[in-house]
């Protein structure tokens, strides 16, 4: 019968952030600045003594959906052979039918589909990359976390320097400010800074109309942009193709974006000259595939959002030459660092994702969850240091008053 799935364990973790930050959207009022990054984790372990990793991940609202279904659905894992991802996934899917197939649904299956790839690779002892087919043992790298809206001018041209100075290949700036002017005088500065032949992009966060796309699209053109990122709304499909056709820089999108259809539509208008899908976003790394090989076969090069700790890996994966952006805010959570050198990030040698996570995770942790094939579902009570005790049955939930690291 082979090896079948003896429990699975999510957690909801809340990672602070060093100091808070704002893009175009906290400029122009629609969202609050970001203080955290919330987590869900799920460990899957089976009967041959294997365990697997992964993780979802939500920002300012989401992840006590994501958890909350994950309890519900979870179960339907135990007894599974976790080597039949695709049967896995599609088993919990119908699971929570009811619900829909993206958005939180199925970001939170993003999390179990992880962990079961983290564990076929751990069994085949490769690392995941290595599993899926590696093109490449490293990825050029850009840093997006120095270049936020709420810093003053200098310091991103200071943390520009540092990135560049620590082996990161390039920087991105955020834009999309309500007087496009700023934006062009930030971004001529740090082209100043850096020289012109770093490699350097814009996030505008989805803040722009067609017309201001368009306009500061022109304007930028002597600063040789790798990309332009979210100029418009993210579901704006048939304007991003028609600021793709108009310019000679590069668009890219697609981060925001949670079901395959979503996606593939960007494709099939060829509104992204980098497509942008975040794997626990659109749902885990299976649904992930099937967009990349459609990118692929539309020559649009792919660009993943955010989590490096698993992007990484597919980047590596992918026929052309990709990046992958880095962003080390969720890099306390693992014992684990990523290595940098000569503007690119290396695949670790590890099995799996080759991450484990670390002692300190557990003064984050908001709530957990276990499943287990021979006994009752647990809830440990989680107390002020965030230790847990356990209490069988599943149907207590600890207080919010008892949940560290919450912002």
């Amino acid at each position: 019968m082979g090896d079948r799935v003896e429990s699975v364990r999510f957690g909801h973790y809340a990672v602070p952030l060093a100091y808070a930050v704002s893009d175009a959207k906290v400029a122009t009022g629609r969202q609050r600045p970001l203080s955290q990054i919330d987590v869900l984790t799920c460990e899957v372990a089976t009967r041959d003594g294997l365990a697997g990793l992964g993780f979802s991940y939500t920002t300012r609202a989401g992840c006590r959906a994501q958890f909350a279904h994950a309890e519900e659905v979870g179960k339907d894992l135990l007894g599974q052979d976790p080597s039949d991802i695709g049967k896995v996934y599609d088993v919990l899917l119908w699971a929570g039918a009811s619900v829909g197939r993206s958005g939180v649904a199925t970001q939170a299956l993003a999390a179990v589909d992880v962990a079961l790839w983290d564990l076929k690779a751990k069994r085949a002892g490769l690392p995941l990359a290595k599993l899926l087919g590696a093109y490449r043992d490293s990825v050029r790298t850009y840093n997006t976390s120095g270049g936020f809206l709420h810093a003053p001018i200098e310091e991103v041209k200071a943390r520009a320097s540092r990135s560049l100075a620590d082996g990161i290949g390039g920087i991105k700036i955020k834009v999309g400010q309500p007087d496009t002017r700023e934006d062009l005088r930030r971004l001529a500065a740090v082209r100043e800074h850096i020289g012109g032949d770093v490699p350097l992009m814009v996030d505008a966060n989805q803040q722009w109309d067609r017309a201001t796309a368009l306009r500061f699209g022109r304007a930028v053109e002597e600063f040789g942009l790798v990309w332009i990122e979210e100029p418009l709304d993210a579901y704006d499909a048939e304007g991003h193709a028609q600021l793709a056709a108009a310019l000679d820089t590069p668009i890219a999108t697609g981060e925001m974006l949670s079901s395959v259809p979503d996606l593939v539509r960007l494709i099939d208008l060829r509104a992204a000259d980098y497509l942008q899908p975040d794997v626990p976003r659109v749902g885990g790394i299976t649904p992930y595939l099937k967009v990349v090989a459609l990118a692929d076969h539309a020559h649009l090069q792919v660009a993943p959002h955010f989590v490096m700790e698993i992007h990484l890996h597919l980047a590596a994966a992918y026929p052309r030459e990709s990046w992958v952006e880095h962003i080390e805010w969720l890099s306390p959570l693992f014992n684990e660092r990523l290595e940098i050198e000569g503007g690119r990030m290396r695949v670790p040698d590890r099995p799996g994702l080759g991450l484990s996570l670390a002692e300190e995770a557990a003064g984050w942790r908001l709530d957990q969850v276990e499943f287990r094939a021979s006994a009752p579902a647990t809830r440990p009570r989680l107390g002020r240091t965030g230790t847990a005790g356990s209490q069988p049955g599943g149907s207590a939930r600890s207080s919010s008053e008892s949940s560290p690291g919450r912002l």
